[in-house]
């Protein structure tokens, strides 16, 4: 595997300029006071915030491995989303955000859109009182889930499964310029209950609802805690919670720490249902996961940020059911780490090379279905860069 590793990383340093030049809350909400294309070739500076284009990218090449074999390496664009939105006036705004490397079938989507579209709605502010309508993300906690997608270099099993982007209604009231409280109703489902669920009787009203308090504590201490209830199948609930908690402990160096629970009447995310090798035609049910995530970041330099992150993940039944017994089937940890180079000055247009790590190991409840303990690596090279085209 050494050999290997020294071979891939000299391919991905010269292969980094090609990338370079070929080619930004998860609802991430924030970008950065950086000049738009538009005004970097007119040099006419934009003074309208009525329509804002960005074009969000992440590309890179990989290289995986299972245990110490080497699988494949490829040039990919993980992330490549469009996204557009704007204030028409003090009360008025819109957002919508596309993926480009996703299909866009709207076969089965309940709320007729199309599949590759996160975020298409409009907002309306009243002061402290806001709304926003339309398909958009669920307003779960956690500060990872709230970053941009193009940041992430690993999501952890429990957000990699979850369907993030639905068409509802979200409410959001500000006690503060610091303390906010949102309440979102959402549909449960994008498809038919059956490609998510199985052959289970569909619920009559397939709706989650979250209850999220996003704080702000001298700018050193940041909350974003969410609960949720969602109605899965008929009689069947799902019951999800989220403590984010980040932490700027200078200005250089910050963390966040992310805890995540889901109980699930039916298998919605189907990590279990894997597990088990369920083939009659239904999830399986009673099922929990926890999720733990800590990340750490310290700009040692203006250009040079370096970072690690640990996950660690459990899934089991919390109820005995159907032979399948009480516990714990497999426990699951990543490690991420890497370093990222911020080349212009006002800019989050950045080059990285990091190291994902994963392994997986049953429970001897896990190991009766014939699953055996594995491991996996990547190594990452490639660029992120939400552009601000106008």
């Amino acid at each position: 595997m050494k050999a290997y590793i020294k071979s891939l990383i000299l391919t991905s340093a010269m292969a980094s300029p090609a990338l370079m030049f070929g080619q930004i809350t998860n609802s991430g909400t924030g970008n950065v006071d950086e000049k738009s294309l538009f005004e970097t070739v007119t040099k006419i500076e934009k003074k309208t915030d009525k329509f804002n284009l960005y074009l969000n990218m992440h590309g890179d090449f990989v290289a995986d491995f299972v245990g110490s074999d080497y699988q494949d390496a490829t040039f990919k664009m993980q992330q490549l989303r469009l996204e557009m939105k704007g204030n028409i006036n003090n009360w008025l705004s819109y957002r919508y955000r596309q993926r480009l490397n996703k299909g866009n079938d709207t076969a089965g989507y309940r709320d007729n859109t199309l599949g590759s579209i996160d975020i298409v709605g409009i907002g309306l502010n009243f002061n402290k009182f806001s709304m926003f309508m339309g398909k958009q993300c669920a307003a779960y906690g956690g500060i990872e889930f709230d970053l941009n997608p193009i940041e992430i270099y690993q999501y952890s099993d429990m957000i990699n499964n979850m369907t993030n982007f639905m068409s509802g209604v979200n409410f959001a009231y500000n006690f503060t310029d610091k303390q906010q409280l949102q309440f979102q109703v959402l549909n449960a489902i994008n498809g038919s209950s059956k490609s998510m669920y199985g052959d289970y009787e569909k619920a009559k009203l397939p709706m989650v609802y979250t209850l999220n308090w996003n704080g702000n504590f001298l700018d050193v201490f940041k909350t974003r805690y969410s609960a949720s209830i969602m109605s899965e199948t008929k009689g069947e609930k799902m019951f999800y919670y989220a403590l984010g908690n980040e932490f700027n402990i200078t200005r250089d160096f910050g963390a966040y720490f992310d805890w995540m629970y889901s109980r699930e009447g039916v298998d919605r995310k189907g990590i279990m249902t894997g597990i088990i090798g369920a083939d009659n035609g239904y999830n399986t049910s009673k099922v929990d996961y926890m999720s733990y995530v800590l990340h750490l970041n310290y700009r040692f330099c203006k250009r040079w940020n370096v970072f690690v992150k640990g996950m660690y993940e459990n899934a089991g039944i919390y109820k005995a059911h159907d032979g399948l017994a009480k516990g714990r089937y497999r426990n699951s940890f990543g490690y991420i780490g890497g370093l990222e180079y911020y080349p212009l000055k006002d800019s989050n247009l950045h080059f990285f090379v990091t190291y994902i790590g994963r392994k997986f190991n049953y429970t001897d409840l896990g190991k009766e279905y014939g699953n055996s303990n594995y491991n996996t690596s990547q190594i990452q090279v490639g660029f992120i860069w939400q552009m601000p085209v106008f």
